[in-house]
């Protein structure tokens, strides 16, 4: 079976991953698509810490071809979009609604691959890089047969975090001021989530002049190269700012450009090491700063929901797509997404 793996050193292709059949709970799906997301992209170069060797991807979907015992809600044949999100589903957390902060779905990594004989890693409880997975069957979401699984693909990451940081954890309001630090894949999904709130100014803010068309198509009312222009369109700051790219001077100017009850929201991923500096004083007039993860979401119930959106019209799934490769070709797909050629690059299996 072929996949991207890992083994702490480099990331390639390989044709000799085994997948073990899914026991009790468990979904095996044959994957169609995955999106190659700068997550994946950080376990190589370190900035996430992964064990190795490791198969990665974590933004996928596909057909089920098999589940295990106690699994009612699809079945072999069926079309879903995987989350990484392998929750206990029992927790004092998952029963108020808030399965991001379970603790049995945090740090935990299975090995339902080997090869050669021994056992490999799963990257984000999914491993989407590879043409067959296993996952816990609160992890595989049924969508329609319409959806095209190519746009399907993105909507387990990108879309829940981006998308859900707006309307789940800042909760923006109709009328508000949105500034988006990073105009990437997050980025944009951050920017159609304000305009699908009722922002009335969405600021993206990117070095990089060849986004700005991409992201007016998903929300922005205005493009800027710098933060420093920021004051121009909003002279007493934001209602809210988001930094997607995850370097600790941008949190900075996340704060700095707050208004008075304006919240930071930090969704970009920095070194676990790294630290960022404020002013204490800058927080005062009921500012604040806020964490989020995997865009506060029930992947359950807003994987479903994104999608009969997508079939309405009112969320863009495949303008995201800017190119597909076929899995041989992950080394440019990677390099692509490095250099920031695409808003989110896709990997194909030949099915779908």
């Amino acid at each position: 079976m072929r996949g991207v793996l890992f083994d702490g050193a480099r990331a390639r292709v390989v044709d000799d991953l085994v997948v073990r059949d899914p026991g009790p709970g468990e979904v095996l799906v044959a994957m169609a698509a995955a999106g190659l997301c700068h997550s994946d992209l950080s376990v190589i170069d370190g900035t996430i810490p992964f064990p190795a060797p490791v198969v990665l991807g974590h933004e996928g979907a596909g057909v089920v071809e098999a589940v295990g015992p106690g699994v009612g809600h699809v079945g072999p044949g069926d079309h879903v979009a995987l989350s990484t999100l392998a929750n206990c589903g029992a927790c004092a957390d998952c029963d108020r609604g808030r399965p991001t902060l379970c603790r049995k779905a945090i740090g935990r990594p299975g090995r339902p691959f080997s090869r050669g004989g021994e056992p490999v890693h799963q990257f984000a409880a999914n491993s989407a890089f590879a043409e067959r997975t296993v996952v816990k069957a609160v992890q595989a979401v049924r969508i329609p047969d319409d959806v095209p699984l190519t746009s399907a693909a993105l909507i387990g990451c990108g879309v829940l975090t981006g998308v859900g940081a707006v309307l789940n954890r800042a909760k923006v309001g109709r009328g508000e001021s949105v500034v988006v630090i990073g105009a990437g894949g997050i980025g944009l999904n951050v920017l159609q989530g304000a305009r699908i709130a009722g922002a009335s100014t969405i600021v993206a803010v990117d070095s990089n002049p060849a986004k700005e068309e991409m992201a007016r198509t998903f929300g922005a009312t205005h493009f800027l190269a710098s933060a420093a222009g920021v004051r121009e369109v909003l002279p007493t700051g934001a209602d809210h700012v988001f930094e997607c790219v995850g370097r600790t001077a941008l949190v900075r100017q996340a704060v700095d450009l707050l208004d008075r009850g304006g919240q930071a929201i930090l969704l970009g991923m920095t070194a676990p090491g790294a630290e960022a500096t404020f002013p204490p004083a800058a927080m005062f007039l009921d500012k604040s700063i806020l964490g989020c993860r995997y865009g506060s979401s029930r992947p359950q119930h807003d994987i479903a929901l994104y999608a009969d959106m997508y079939r309405r019209g009112a969320l863009l799934l495949d303008e995201l797509v800017t190119e597909v490769y076929p899995i041989e070709d992950f080394a440019k797909a990677a390099d692509d997404a490095h250099h920031g050629r695409v808003a989110r690059g896709v990997l194909t299996f030949g099915r779908g």
